[in-house]
């Protein structure tokens, strides 16, 4: 056999299953999340964004400026104490609109900036109002901590809190607020005004971990039930369609062992041929091969050549992965031409960019058609003969 070109093309070596690809090394570590999983994640995460900001905002309105207004000129600085508030108002401002619009707010600049503020408001406030609501950075900045480090690791927002103990030790020691009684107060702010906005950070993450995680099992068991119903529905297909291929070989078979029908009736010998090639052609559906059509129709071919057919099949491109009814309605009417060719036969697989074309030439010759002009669904079929020739062509284009 000879392609167009003239390239010599053996029936081994157009016939024969493409090989199998490699197999793909799979990657080290988990699986990402499914984009279902994803949502339901961002969904959760965003609720604790909300309350994150407005626990912060409510606490910077609802406490630290009825303070700082009341304290007015009794702090040592109070202006400082005021600047210190707007800063911290104006950095809880941009890394809200940033958190709300689902985007994390630069860390480290904001947590610099954060740091600042409390050493100035603790220096500002004065010793007169260290233990005071006026000096609101006790209670009020960890909430903004949060903010600025949020989505980031823990261990980043534990620095933070030991440094802004840190810097209120400090002050409880350069005031000379040693006693007993000051230095309990003093660890009881800092514990108390930690401890909850870790337990709001950490819970956060967690529950969207959790969320995610459920949100991923979900879509698996889904997934599966969908595969399991899909391979089901495919399983009673196969066979209803098994069934019908069977029967008519079975008709066939039944009117030879009869002698109802003669083996050496040309009409008898189509029916045979074609009953065999949509049987094989059935087979090869599932095999776990890569470029399914072409496999099929090779079967197809591979059946009519031990036939003593002579037959080109020439491929230009790779058909793109097909579910199973679009690959039967290409190749079927092919199969049946083939069955019912004579003298030789060109079968011409062309992929474009969105469509599938296949045809088949074969000389023409007396007797009925096998095949008939198809319209409307995914699959165009024509089929035409002048007298030289037949022409069978199925036709696949994306919509």
């Amino acid at each position: 056999m000879a392609t167009e070109s003239g390239t010599a093309v053996t029936a081994d070596s157009v016939l024969r299953p493409l090989p199998r690809p490699r197999a793909a090394t799979a990657r080290p570590g988990r699986a990402p999340a499914p984009p279902e999983a994803n949502a339901v994640a961002a969904a959760s995460d965003g609720g604790a964004r909300i309350a994150a900001i407005v626990i912060a905002a409510a606490w910077h309105l609802g406490v630290a400026l009825p303070a700082v207004l009341r304290a007015g000129q009794g702090m040592a600085a109070p202006a400082v104490v005021a600047a210190g508030w707007l800063v911290t108002a104006l950095v809880g401002v941009g890394a809200g609109v940033r958190l709300l619009r689902g985007g994390l707010p630069p860390a480290r600049s904001l947590a610099v900036t954060l740091l600042v503020v409390d050493a100035a408001v603790v220096a500002g406030a004065g010793e007169r109002f260290l233990f005071s609501t006026a000096n609101w950075v006790w209670g009020g900045l960890a909430w903004f901590f949060l903010l600025a480090l949020w989505q980031r690791p823990v261990r980043w927002l534990l620095v933070m809190l030991a440094a802004h103990g840190a810097i209120a030790v400090t002050a409880v020691v350069l005031y000379g607020a040693t006693a007993s009684a000051d230095l309990s107060r003093a660890t009881m702010y800092v514990y108390g005004t930690s401890t909850l906005p870790v337990a709001v950070f950490v819970g956060a993450a967690a529950l969207t971990a959790q969320a995610r995680d459920r949100a991923a099992t979900a879509a698996a068991a889904l997934a599966v039930a969908a595969e399991r119903e899909a391979a089901e529905r495919a399983r009673t297909e196969r066979q209803e369609r098994l069934a019908l291929v069977s029967g008519t070989a079975e008709e066939v078979l039944a009117e030879l062992a009869a002698g109802d029908a003669d083996p050496a009736d040309p009409a008898v010998r189509r029916r045979a041929v074609l009953a065999a090639a949509r049987l094989r052609r059935l087979i090869a559906e599932s095999d776990d091969v890569p470029d399914a059509l072409l496999h099929e129709l090779r079967a197809a071919a591979d059946l009519a050549e031990r036939n003593g057919l002579p037959i080109d099949l020439v491929a230009v491109g790779t058909p793109p992965e097909l579910p199973v009814e679009i690959r039967r309605g290409l190749a079927d009417p092919l199969t049946a031409g083939l069955a019912a060719a004579e003298g030789w036969a060109r079968l011409t697989v062309v992929v474009g960019p969105d469509e599938v074309v296949v045809s088949l030439v074969t000389p023409d010759h007396d007797g009925p058609d096998e095949t008939t002009t198809g319209g409307g669904g995914p699959v165009e079929h024509l089929h035409e003969r002048d007298g030289e020739i037949r022409w069978t062509q199925t036709r696949w284009r994306r919509t």
